[in-house]
Parts: structure tokens; sequence; C-alpha cells
């Protein structure tokens, strides 16, 4: 508890007044790269995809794509905690809180294989919303029930087929840091397979790059920290409600955040005591 959280390292204003030219580099690498590395992947697609049923090494080449611009990124010093708590042999729904676009690229760090469930206009970003294709990872159209009906069959078909999903919850990004509201699906869809939740804590991006805006922010610690998952028993116990409410209490604890008025302090009982009463 008593933990320093990552946020914003002092910055030399000469650098700052960089930081425009430095944020241009990078989005020009990330574009210039993303050009050489489609046709990589189209190529591990081709090879593997016959024999790969749920397209795991596609997902790894991928992992490596994204994770590349962390690792020759100087201004981030990204730290992961918690992967044994990711078990091979499980199915899950990973849930994580959402600050920043960053926070897709950080997650690819975990190097375990999941599907993502994005917005659709992910998927049409040249190149790396090819690949996202490549990899049958899941849109969704927010505001459109159809989409959510055939995002909600999708993800529930790879779950039976063993592959987990990764949902942030919030639904989009947040605008200063504070956890929004959850909504309801990554947690009904758990409850409908039988699966248990691994909840996934990111801190750090959104001093990074806020959400509005390109410009990057310095130099910053990252965090992401992979929690004890949420056992079956307790993801089918409680109504949709109460799974949703007593996960998001756990990420304001672990991010330090106090409830609010809308989800505040629920109580959701079970065997191992993960989710008991926050307050």
């Amino acid at each position: 508890m008593g933990e320093a959280r990552p946020g914003p390292a002092p910055v030399v204003r000469e650098f700052t007044v960089l930081m425009p030219v430095f944020s241009l580099a990078f989005w020009g690498f990330i574009v210039g790269s993303s050009a050489l590395l489609f046709p990589v992947a189209l190529l591990v697609w081709l090879v593997t995809a016959p024999f790969d049923r749920r397209l795991r090494i596609q997902h790894l080449f991928t992992c490596f794509w994204a994770s590349l611009y962390s690792w020759l990124n100087p201004l981030w010093r990204v730290r992961v905690e918690g992967k044994e708590n990711i078990r091979p042999d499980r199915t899950y729904v990973m849930v994580a809180n959402h600050q920043s676009f960053l926070d897709i690229l950080i997650l690819f760090r975990l190097f375990r294989h999941f599907k993502w469930v994005s917005k659709a206009e992910m998927f049409r970003i040249p190149c790396i919303g090819w690949n996202m294709t490549l990899n049958r990872y899941v849109k969704l159209r927010r505001g459109s029930p159809e989409s959510i009906a055939r995002m909600m069959a999708t993800c529930e078909k790879h779950l039976a087929e063993g592959s987990s999903l990764m949902i942030c919850p919030e639904g989009t990004r947040s605008e200063d840091g504070r956890l929004k509201p959850f909504k309801h699906g990554a947690f009904t869809l758990a409850q409908r397979a039988k699966v248990p939740l691994l909840p996934i804590v990111i801190e750090g991006t959104a001093y990074a790059l806020p959400k509005h805006g390109f410009v990057l922010r310095g130099r910053h610690a990252i965090r992401i920290r992979v929690l004890p998952e949420i056992p079956v028993e307790q993801v089918v116990g409680p109504t949709t409600e109460e799974l949703t409410a007593a996960t998001r209490a756990l990420f304001l604890r672990e991010l330090g955040q106090t409830p609010d008025d809308a989800q505040a302090e629920p109580s959701v009982a079970g065997p191992s005591g993960a989710l008991n009463r926050v307050g």
C-alpha cells in the first residue's frame, strides 16, 4: 500500500522543448516500421495459419512487433510484474484499466496469448489494423447493438476454443487517469463461459501520453501488474452487476484511488476472499 506509484519524472526544459520533434520521429518510426513488418506478419500467417488454429504464433509475432516501440524508446522504463499469475493452461477474460493509447503497446509486453477486443476503427489503420484482422482480434462498433451482439458471440467462440480475451472494461481511455465506470460485457462473458477473470493494472501511461494529443511527455516509469486471478467460483456466484462493481473496486484500491458514488464499496463473497468488501 505504501509503494510509490509510477508518475512523471522531471525533465529539463530544453528536452521538453524538443518533445514535439522526438514525438514526430517516434510516430514516424511506427509508420515506417509497420510498413516493413506487415509483409512479415502476412508471411507468418500464410505459413502458420493452416496448422496453428488459434494463431498463437501470429500473436507472438505481434507481441514482438508492438514491444519494439517500448524497448527502443529511451523515455519509457517499463516494468512487468506478476506474469507468473498467467497460467499457461488456463483461459481467461483479462481486464485492464485504460489510461492511454500506449496501453495497447505496453500490454503486448506480457507475451501471453489473447485476443484483443478493440473498437472497429483500429482495424482500418493500414498495416497495424490489417495485422489485427490476421490475428482474428474482435471488432466492436460502440453504440451498435448488432455489433455488440456479434462481438459477444465471437468472444464466446474464442473462449470455447481456449483463447483468452483482453478487454478494457472502461470502454475508452480515461481523461485524467481516474478510473471510469466499468461496462458489463467482459464480466458477462466470464460468467457465461465460466472462466476466471484476470485483473491487469496499468500505471504511468496516462502521464507518458494523455488521451488528447500525440506529443510524448518526457521520461516516465510505466508498470504493468498482473494480479492473482479471480477464480471461477467467485465469477459465477454474484450477479453481473456485483461482479463488475467489485472488480472495479479492486482496481480502485490497487491504483490508490477512492471509490466514487456510482460504484462504491461493493461486497461479493467468495471462498478465497479476493473480492470481499473494499473500504
